[in-house]
């Protein structure tokens, strides 16, 4: 096997991801609160469409109250965000085990590393049952003293949460992708279940097959090779495909998904495959796209900047140069990482995952 790791590409794919993650921070309540009726007025109030920078700051707007942190021109690092955490617990957890990664130790290290506030929905539901059922000594290395599967019966289990923290799984597996979505199902399976667990292994996958590649269309297919072909995220999927590039696309996807929550796993998902099919190779495009559209901006953000950097594409500089480099984390422990440091590590990784692959 051999996995031709790319330092460059991995560089690429942690600027964009964390870029993209800051796009859409700003916006993400807006979103939420207004819909994409609410964010297209901002950006047209603030003369920022087609959006290909940062959020610019509206005074006194809901931006303001909520996001003025990550808007253009307000940060020289980039700001703490759950999105990123999670990239960098998947690095953190490959580090210590590498392909032997279990729902286990999932679980040990969120509660060694992982704050309680710094999650949400499923995750928080996850962590509170882990709290109340767990063996004391579980964070320590002995059995949970209880079934791990009960941390994803909750009613945020089809949500977005698992595919958020995948990325990482197909930088490391370069031309892996069945091996890549293994490692992102072991992951998200401590939270979700269901189609949300079939939305982050297509994610990873997708990863995986672009780090070999530079055609989104044919990793495409070879993600999808990694879904249940009757599941809704392969329906998803090809839904996304079948409007890429038409002028009405959000439009469509907004009335497939209406009856979704904004944090949804499967309309993110079209969300995302629309983006990046899209684009034409274009990052500021894939990215402003997708966070224009609505629905979770950071995470959609994060995930298709992620997906174009592995992909080789150009990024220009004015999307890593506000953060100089500098990324923050709200993690026990971890304040701030440089991104070389990231990159290093990454890589690293990347490389003992091919020699432990080999091995066995």
């Amino acid at each position: 096997m051999a996995l031709n790791v790319d330092p460059s590409r991995i560089r690429a794919a942690w600027i964009g991801r964390i870029s993209g993650c800051l796009l859409g921070k700003p916006i993400e309540v807006l979103s939420f609160r207004e819909g994409p009726d609410g964010v297209e007025d901002y950006l047209r109030r603030t003369d920022a469409l087609p959006l290909r920078d940062y959020i610019p700051l509206e005074i006194g707007s809901l931006v303001d109250e909520r996001g003025r942190d990550c808007c253009r021109g307000a940060f020289n690092r980039a700001e703490p965000d759950d999105d990123i955490n999670y990239t960098l617990l998947a690095l953190v957890m490959l580090e210590q085990h590498g392909l032997a990664l279990s729902v286990a130790d999932v679980a040990r290290t969120w509660l060694n590393r992982l704050p309680a506030g710094a999650t949400w929905t499923a995750e928080r539901s996850a962590y509170q049952v882990l709290l109340n059922e767990m063996d004391p000594e579980f964070v320590n290395g002995d059995d949970a003293g209880f079934d791990l599967g009960q941390c994803s019966d909750n009613e945020f289990n089809e949500w977005i949460g698992a595919q958020i923290r995948v990325d990482l799984y197909g930088w490391v597996c370069p031309g892996q992708p069945e091996l890549a979505a293994r490692l992102a199902r072991t992951d998200a399976s401590l939270s979700h279940r269901g189609e949300a667990l079939h939305c982050a292994a297509f994610v990873a996958a997708l990863g995986a097959a672009l780090a070999v590649s530079d055609n989104v269309d044919s990793a495409v297919d070879v993600a999808c090779g990694e879904i249940p072909a009757e599941s809704r995220a392969m329906e998803a999927v090809s839904f996304a495909r079948s409007v890429a590039g038409r002028p009405d696309a959000v439009k469509l996807l907004h009335e497939r998904y209406r009856d979704l929550s904004p944090v949804h796993s499967l309309n993110n998902l079209a969300l995302v495959v629309w983006a990046i099919t899209s684009a034409d190779g274009d990052f500021s495009r894939a990215v402003g796209d997708v966070v224009a559209a609505g629905w979770d901006t950071d995470c959609n953000g994060a995930t298709v900047g992620g997906l174009y950097g592995i992909a080789g594409v150009d990024i220009p500089e004015h999307w890593s140069a506000p953060w100089q480099g500098r990324v923050a984390f709200s993690m026990a422990g971890t304040s701030e990482i440089p991104l070389t440091e990231l990159v290093e590590r990454t890589v690293t990784v990347a490389n003992s995952l091919e020699h432990e692959h080999n091995v066995h």
